[in-house]
Parts: C-alpha cells; sequence; structure tokens
C-alpha cells in the first residue's frame, strides 16, 4: 500500500533536477522512466511498461533469464531505497520499478502469448492489490527491499496461479 506523504517530503522533479547522476539514475529506474509520475494507476501503467522487458526476458532462456532476473530485482530493490530516501516517503507512488520486477517473475518461463500475458497481468495486479498472506508481511520490511519483495512474491503467486491454471484447464 501507498503512503500518503509525510509533510518532510521532496517533490520528485526537485529531487531529480537537485540529485547527483547516481541518483538521477535511480529516480529514473524506480520510476520505470517517469511510467510512475502518472496522475492515475501507476502501479498498473508500470506493470503494462514491464511488457516489453517481459518479451525481451522471454526470448533469453532459463539460465540468462534466471540471471537477468535476479540482477533486474537486486537493481531495483537498491533505486527503489534510494528514492525513497531521497524523496522523504517511504514506498511512494511513483517507484513502480516494484511492478516491473513482480510482471517479470509472473511470467518467467511462461510462452509469451497474448493469453499468458494478460492472464499473466490480471493475476499480478489481483495479487499485488490483495495481497494475500505472506505477501502483506514483506511489504513491511525496510527500504528498497520491502517495497519490491513484496511484489515480487506476488509475481511467484500469479505464476503458479497460470501454470494451475494450464494443468486444470489447458490452453495458454
Amino acid at each position: 500500500m501507498k503512503s500518503t506523504p509525510p509533510s518532510d517530503t521532496v517533490p520528485f522533479g526537485k529531487a531529480y533536477r537537485e540529485a547527483s547522476l547516481p541518483v538521477r539514475a535511480a529516480l529514473v529506474l524506480s520510476s520505470w522512466f517517469g511510467v510512475g509520475r502518472l496522475p492515475k494507476a501507476p502501479g498498473t501503467f508500470g506493470s503494462l511498461a514491464a511488457l516489453p522487458v517481459v518479451l525481451l526476458m522471454s526470448g533469453l532462456g532459463p539460465v540468462v533469464g534466471a540471471v537477468f532476473l535476479v540482477v533486474f530485482v537486486g537493481v531495483a530493490v537498491r533505486a527503489a531505497g534510494i528514492t525513497e530516501q531521497v524523496l522523504g516517503q517511504r514506498d511512494p507512488g511513483v517507484i513502480v520499478v516494484d511492478e516491473v520486477a513482480g510482471m517479470l517473475v509472473a511470467l518467467y518461463l511462461l510462452p509469451a502469448t497474448w493469453g499468458f500475458l494478460a492472464g499473466g497481468f490480471f493475476l499480478f495486479r489481483l495479487f499485488d492489490i490483495v495481497k494475500p498472506f505472506p505477501i502483506r508481511r514483506l511489504e513491511r520490511l525496510p527500504g528498497g527491499v520491502g517495497v519490491v519483495l513484496d511484489d515480487v512474491l506476488a509475481g511467484v503467486f500469479a505464476n503458479l496461479a497460470l501454470r494451475i491454471g494450464v494443468s486444470v484447464w489447458g490452453g495458454g
């Protein structure tokens, strides 16, 4: 759940203008190149904006894809943590790199078909919003770890739900 900004927060634009190059890179990455700055439903748009990376990752194969995924999650955690510190907010809505990481997990090693992409998007958003146990617990972890890992686990739930759905009903 995104928190209400306290009074000592820094607006994204001001933080970006005053930041060093590495901090600017973290702000750009954590907002997924500005998608998180959209006024309505930034998490949903961040999840949609993940689809080109999902398609890229689908062609990497299992081992290289896993390495890519682990590195991406690590970078996302770092960028989200820096953004939290710079903006003075806990899990601000502008951070959507966590949704990107969650979508990558939701669709990892699944065919990049319209059915899987749509199902992965829908199920990931459902688990990310509802946050069944233990997803909500991960959200409480400090810094970028808490921001990103709850979405990663929502992605795991979505991936498993897709696999179970295909095994029970077939399709894809």
